[in-house]
């Protein structure tokens, strides 16, 4: 079905739940998937229709995880009403400030600082209500399928190289070597987009509104954390993204949270997730490119690419891993790419 003819069912639906009172309908925003959101004024209140077109698109983990991060306080869309059969939502409105959009609008650190405060207390929030059986488990599979991305779609689709049987194995290894790492550690509710784009900033509440939470599993602490930190939108000075990683785990562990006690070794955990969660960003992000014919992902890759060497520098075991980057940063200077 093409998009105007979903328009039209989507326009249809929402006289029926509406109950034909007169409405406006606008383009509130899109996602790398296949939903699409629109923002609907009806008398003096707004709302938010989701379009997430079947077979490609499923609302009922959406709905799931809304039920599970309400009932843990966090403060997500509510369902006003649903069609699951046929891909359509409608939920409450949370404003359109993101948290990206408000940290580029203020440019002062104090304000940042308060903001990642109430990502991180959010978080928290998120991470205490946490129990297995809930959310899928983010196991080897999911993390090794994300992975795979990176040589399928980066390396062979967008770099247009074929890998030697020693670089394969490079990769094999360091994939193998991080794998390990993120399965040892401690477990819990996993946002998995915890990010600037993801989170919206209320006019009268430090209680950040939450979106986008339909992909979300039962897996390592660190996850989200990297998500908000290490974000593919905007960056900041290391030494920065230090101080606010510290400052979470020391809430956390103050709110009982199965953090490691020696802040060295949680960092490192921190660094290690986030050199999985890059590798698997380049890969979506070249996927959505040369698939999917979007290109504003492009311009995010270098910031993705140089979170992911710095962490490989740091690491005596990740070293292999920075020399294979060295290497096809190479061929990508040679083949002129200028983002």
């Amino acid at each position: 079905m093409c998009k105007l003819d979903r328009l039209q069912q989507l326009n249809e639906w929402l006289s029926e739940v509406l109950k034909n009172t007169p409405y406006e309908i606008e383009p509130a925003s899109a996602d790398a998937s296949f939903r699409r959101y629109f923002r609907v004024a009806v008398n003096d209140a707004t709302y938010i229709a989701m379009d997430a077109p079947p077979p490609q698109e499923d609302c009922s983990p959406f709905v799931h995880a809304a039920e599970v991060l309400s009932q843990a306080g966090l403060n997500v869309p509510k369902i006003v009403a649903q069609d699951i059969s046929n891909g359509f939502l409608l939920l409450s409105d949370l404003g359109n400030t993101t948290f990206l959009n408000a940290l580029q609008s203020h440019n002062g650190l104090e304000v940042a600082a308060d903001l990642y405060r109430d990502a991180s207390q959010a978080l928290i929030k998120i991470q205490l209500a946490s129990k297995p059986g809930v959310f899928p488990e983010y196991n080897e599979t999911l993390l090794m399928r994300e992975m795979a991305l990176f040589p399928e779609w980066y390396v062979a689709q967008h770099l247009q190289v074929t890998l030697t049987g020693v670089q394969q194995e490079t990769m094999k290894k360091t994939f193998n070597l991080l794998n390990a790492n993120i399965l040892a550690q401690a477990k819990v509710y996993v946002h998995r987009d915890y990010h600037s784009r993801n989170l919206m900033v209320q006019n009268d509440s430090h209680d950040l509104g939450i979106l986008d939470f339909q992909d979300a599993v039962y897996g390592p602490i660190t996850y989200d954390l990297v998500s908000l930190l290490k974000d593919a939108y905007i960056s900041w000075d290391e030494d920065q993204i230090l101080d606010w990683a510290v400052r979470y785990w020391q809430s956390a562990r103050k709110a009982g949270l199965p953090v490691p006690e020696d802040v060295a070794d949680f960092y490192r955990d921190f660094e290690w997730m986030g050199a999985q969660r890059h590798i698997k960003v380049l890969g979506i992000f070249a996927r959505l490119y040369h698939r999917d014919g979007k290109d504003g992902y492009l311009k995010d890759m270098p910031l993705v690419m140089d979170y992911l060497r710095r962490v490989c520098d740091r690491y005596i075991e990740l070293k292999p891993m920075l020399r294979l980057l060295d290497q096809l940063a190479g061929v990508e200077l040679k083949a002129g790419y200028t983002f």
